[in-house]
């Protein structure tokens, strides 16, 4: 099953994505282009028993401006998808 999350927008301090092929479990996580790794927050959690639907990721007010991705994340931990880059700020 080939799983995927897509950038929709960035809006008062929020990042709206929709995903296709998440299992309940798995986790949605920002991560920055510049360094590579995933930052501890904000983090979403696939909560929902059907596979497709839209995530909300909202950042805190300290967050720094810059390009990102989101990386989806399967109960295990293992990479199961990615968006494109996008920048926020």
């Amino acid at each position: 099953m080939l799983s995927a999350i897509h950038f929709k927008e960035f809006e008062s301090q929020v990042i709206s994505a929709t995903y296709q092929n998440l299992m309940i479990g798995a986790k949605v996580v920002l991560v920055d282009i510049e360094n590579g790794l995933p930052l501890p927050e904000p983090v979403a959690s696939i909560t929902s028993r059907a596979p497709n639907g839209m995530v909300r990721l909202r950042l805190p007010a300290s967050f720094k401006s810059g390009t990102y991705y989101l990386l989806a994340l399967n109960g295990h931990g293992a990479r199961v998808a990615q968006s494109s880059s996008f920048n926020v700020g």
